[in-house]
């Protein structure tokens, strides 16, 4: 595990959205600890190691009120990989209480802002996907808590994200994909998004070292160098897939 970090070392923000973070990754962390939580997840290996078992509805009528929050690590070295790369359009698969979503969107915003600053007449948001309205809902209240400096760069598509990705309104380019879904989503999602990664864009993929097998055909897809990506695993908790789309021909 790593080590803690002072988000203020981490992350720019205005003590609102850092009290909010705080305390809703504290709020994640009960629920992802608790003995219920934790033998979830078990059983949901073992039927699929055992029996190939996929996502049931009664996994979704249990996850319904849980976070599902990416943990506030993985947050933080995510935002500043956003910061680092410029990160103007963004896509998040797995949106849920939207907690990875302020920091996306706080990323997003102070790039944009620094463009502006240049004289660059840009514009940037995060492309947010959720299909549990309960979650979508709780998601805005978080956002509209969080205020401007991160509301207002954040467009959530409600529904199936393997049709709502394909509606009119995407970004031409995007820049960078965080992949934070059930697994088997996780390739057809990329496949989707693929065409409109530009060239040094980042792709995250949680709990890759956790779920690999769940993962098989998203890792064979990513580590086929035809496909265009470079990859390497991140050994925080469960592991992070970190992939940098680089095609030989853009």
């Amino acid at each position: 595990m790593a080590p803690p970090t002072d988000s203020s070392s981490a992350i720019s923000a205005s003590p609102r959205v850092h009290a909010l973070l705080a305390r809703l990754h504290a709020a994640s962390e009960s629920q992802e600890k608790s003995l219920s939580q934790s033998w979830f997840y078990l059983k949901r290996l073992l039927t699929f190691y055992l029996f190939s078992t996929p996502w049931a509805a009664a996994a979704d009528d249990h996850m319904r009120d849980k976070f599902v929050a990416l943990e506030q690590d993985k947050c933080h070295f995510m935002y500043l990989l956003a910061r680092s790369s410029g990160a103007l359009n963004v896509v998040e698969a797995g949106t849920s209480f939207g907690v990875s979503t302020i920091y996306l969107a706080l990323a997003v915003g102070q790039n944009v802002a620094e463009q502006k600053a240049l004289g660059r007449n840009v514009t940037g948001r995060v492309v947010a996907t959720e299909k549990e309205p309960t979650k979508a809902a709780r998601a805005r209240e978080h956002w509209a808590e969080a205020g401007d400096e991160v509301e207002g760069f954040i467009e959530l598509r409600e529904g199936d994200l393997l049709e709502t990705l394909q509606m009119e309104g995407m970004p031409e380019q995007v820049d960078f994909l965080l992949l934070d879904i059930w697994t088997p989503m996780a390739l057809p999602t990329l496949k989707i998004v693929q065409p409109r990664l530009r060239k040094g864009a980042i792709v995250l993929a949680d709990n890759t070292s956790m779920a690999r097998p769940m993962y098989k055909e998203y890792l064979d897809y990513i580590h086929d160098p035809a496909n265009g990506f470079k990859t390497t695993e991140v050994p925080y908790a469960g592991g992070l897939q970190m992939s940098v789309y680089l095609p030989e021909s853009n």
